[in-house]
């Protein structure tokens, strides 16, 4: 399918989808809208929901926030918590607009991005993460790795690990975890996102909550610099975003 070069800012659609919801909101639009997920939530399922839902709403591009890797504009692999579906599936012909796919914690740390070098984690049921460094943004997969007795640092800050632990040590081992990264990755600053961040009480040093209503920002944000595609590119040639860098306006 192909798509004629945008020359102006357009209408954006922004879908954040979820292990438990599918939050979706437009440019001009004043309340999102939520539509139930879980393990019946197919890639096509998906999209019909979504436009069923924004009946009325205008748009022009969409984005999308997908729980997993995202490679040249594709999901790596199926999402652990929906329906399958998802890799391989064509976006931009069943919306019949250019589609844009980050991961969701990308999404949410455009949103976040105050300048510098920031780096993002969202405490969820997993631990989403992603940097931006002078307005390049990055996802990354910091969940699974190793961190102390066979566990990942995942099974620690995630919901297993606060479960497992109690909210006494989880929230000690998100402020550990936390000045860890930050100290590796050389960030400046670090916002917290994610369903998790009303446990924590007292927040490590240089860090700030982050507004998970911070996704749709990033999502905006995704279509702010011109498209210098061609026409006549197909859908996932267009999409060119995490991890390929970019730079923000």
């Amino acid at each position: 399918m192909t798509f004629a070069p945008q020359t102006k800012t357009p209408k954006v659609l922004v879908i954040d989808v979820g292990g438990t919801h599918v939050k979706v909101l437009a440019s001009g639009e004043l309340e999102e809208r939520e539509i139930p997920s879980g393990l019946t939530m197919t890639a096509g399922k998906m999209v019909r929901d979504v436009k069923r839902s924004v009946k009325g709403w205008e748009y022009d591009v969409v984005s999308i926030g997908y729980p997993g890797p995202v490679i040249h504009g594709r999901p790596l692999h199926e999402p652990y918590n929906l329906g399958g579906g998802w890799v391989g599936f064509d976006f931009g012909r069943a919306f019949g607009r250019p589609v844009k796919i980050i991961n969701d914690a990308a999404m949410q740390a455009l949103g976040s991005y105050q300048g510098g070098r920031m780096l993002f984690l969202g405490l969820g049921a997993g631990l989403g993460s992603a940097m931006i460094v002078d307005g390049i943004v990055e996802s990354m997969e910091l969940a699974h790795l190793p961190f102390k007795k066979g566990k990942t640092y995942e099974d620690y800050v995630g919901v297993r690990g606060l479960a497992r632990l109690g909210k006494k040590w989880w929230r000690y081992y998100v402020t550990d975890i936390v000045g860890r990264l930050k100290d590796a990755l050389g960030a400046e600053y670090v916002v917290l996102g994610g369903g998790n961040i009303h446990n924590i009480k007292t927040l490590p040093p240089n860090t700030r909550i982050g507004d998970n209503q911070n996704a749709f920002l990033g999502g905006f944000r995704m279509w702010e610099k011109k498209d210098t595609t061609k026409a006549g590119h197909s859908q996932h040639k267009s999409t060119r975003t995490t991890p390929r860098k970019r730079k923000l306006r």
